[in-house]
C-alpha cells in the first residue's frame, strides 16, 4: 500500500509538471505569433510560469508589472498601475472578468484551449500571425 501511494503522488506530480512544460510551449509560441505596437515585455502574476518562461530566454520577461507591456494573468487581482497593459489570461472565466484581455489559454478535459477575440486584438492594434487564424473568435462562448 505504501508503494501504490508513493507511485500514485510520483504520478501526479510527474503529470502536472509536464501539463506545465504544454502550457510553457504553447504560451512561447501565442507570445511570438503576436506583434504588439512596441517590443514585448512580459511578466505574469504566476511566479513558477515565469521563471519556466525566464530560463527558456525565448521571450523577454521582467520582474514586474511596471516594467512589462504584457501581462499573462492566473487571477483577477491586477495593480491599478497595470490595468491598461495587453492582458493574456490562464482561465476562461477571466475573460468576461477582465474586459481588456484579448485572449486565453486554459485546460478543459485534458486539453489546452486557446482563444483570442478578435474584436479585443482589433481594438488594441494587436495583430496576429496567420497561425493563430484558427483560435479566433468574435465573442467569448
Amino acid at each position: 500500500m505504501k508503494y501504490f501511494l508513493i507511485y500514485l503522488l510520483s504520478s501526479i506530480i510527474l503529470l502536472a509538471s509536464d501539463v506545465n512544460l504544454h502550457q510553457v510551449k504553447i504560451l512561447e509560441t501565442i507570445m511570438q505569433k503576436i506583434s504588439l505596437d512596441s517590443r514585448k515585455f512580459i511578466w505574469s502574476d504566476n511566479t513558477n510560469l515565469l521563471n519556466e518562461l525566464k530560463s527558456h530566454h525565448i521571450l523577454n520577461i521582467v520582474k514586474d508589472c511596471q516594467s512589462a507591456n504584457l501581462l499573462i494573468l492566473e487571477k483577477n487581482i491586477i495593480p491599478i498601475e497595470c490595468k491598461n497593459k495587453y492582458i493574456f489570461v490562464l482561465n476562461y472565466d477571466l475573460l468576461s472578468e477582465i474586459p481588456n484581455s484579448f485572449g486565453a489559454l486554459f485546460w478543459k478535459k485534458g486539453r489546452p484551449n486557446i482563444i483570442i477575440l478578435e474584436p479585443r486584438i482589433n481594438a488594441q492594434a494587436i495583430k496576429t500571425q496567420e497561425e493563430l487564424e484558427p483560435y479566433l473568435e468574435e465573442r467569448i462562448w
